[in-house]
């Protein structure tokens, strides 16, 4: 079996204007705060002398390549994403960036905003545009009944509001 793995793709290039300022400040964190601190750590255990034994020297450089795998990843992520502030032309409708809120069969309420890929916290209700929940509720109108796909079968939903801030 090889280790080859086909790419990923990246999901839609949309976010929205606080996702990208969290991205931005992440990598303006990687790359002005933690970089130059653990490269001090390792120039540090370097000073130490033998390097094929110290853990010091071998877990900072492996934490180098960490940040900046993900240094480089970011700059490229954020060159090609489309930040998306306006609000739509028809608010009375599901689009990105529109904080919705369904109602399941059982009568319980969910609120749920759709953003990105890159934002993606279900904790706080954010939800991807490329998640089946989304692209079922995409487009529909207020009082629209939507069913979702899901791996433990059918659910339906309600919209009960759509709001943009």
């Amino acid at each position: 079996m090889s280790r080859y793995r086909p790419p990923r793709s990246a999901g839609t290039p949309l976010i929205t204007p606080e996702g990208e300022a969290r991205l931005r400040a992440e990598l303006h964190e990687l790359w002005h705060v933690r970089r130059p601190q653990v490269t001090q750590a390792v120039s540090e255990a370097a000073a130490q002398g033998d390097r094929s034994e110290n853990a010091e020297y071998t877990y900072g450089k492996k934490m180098l390549r960490e940040i900046d795998s993900r240094v480089r990843f970011l700059s490229k992520r954020l060159e090609n994403l489309k930040v998306v502030s306006d609000r739509p032309a028809d608010a009375g409708k599901v689009y990105f960036g529109a904080w919705v809120t369904v109602e399941d069969e059982d009568g319980s309420e969910a609120r749920y905003r759709i953003v990105g890929p890159d934002e993606l916290d279900l904790r706080q209700g954010l939800i991807s545009i490329d998640s089946p929940l989304a692209r079922a509720l995409v487009g529909k109108p207020l009082d629209a009944e939507v069913k979702v796909q899901t791996p433990t079968g059918e659910q339906y939903y309600v919209i009960t509001a759509i709001d943009y801030p």
